[in-house]
């Protein structure tokens, strides 16, 4: 299960509409590498694959996530945080993180 917070729904779906994906989603995966051993990957797709996991958020957002990072990010708040004027950006709360790196985009679990 991931959970998408108000915040990252409206990023999510302006995003989409910027693009012409209106009926797409956001993509997250993990892939090997990184600072800390796991990195975070995000891209906005027109569909989900066969073998997605697709999770609806506010306002019938979607994000997909495919089978292997799934099981890294099952349990996972995706939010976004704009306090940061100079660096607004998706954030992960991941149960699974042991530990993240200083720019908070790789972790290890």
């Amino acid at each position: 299960m991931i959970e998408i917070t108000e915040s990252a729904a409206r990023v999510i779906t302006r995003q989409l509409s910027k693009r012409k994906l209106d009926q797409g989603g956001l993509r997250i995966a993990i892939k090997a590498g990184g600072c800390s051993g796991f990195a975070y990957t995000f891209a906005f797709d027109a569909t989900a694959r066969t073998t997605d996991q697709v999770f609806e958020g506010p306002g019938g957002v979607k994000v997909y996530i495919d089978p292997r990072s799934l099981k890294l990010l099952d349990g996972t708040v995706l939010d976004y945080d704009d306090t940061n004027l100079m660096a607004t950006n998706f954030t992960l709360r991941n149960p699974h993180a042991k530990s993240t790196c200083g720019c908070g985009e790789s972790f290890s679990a």
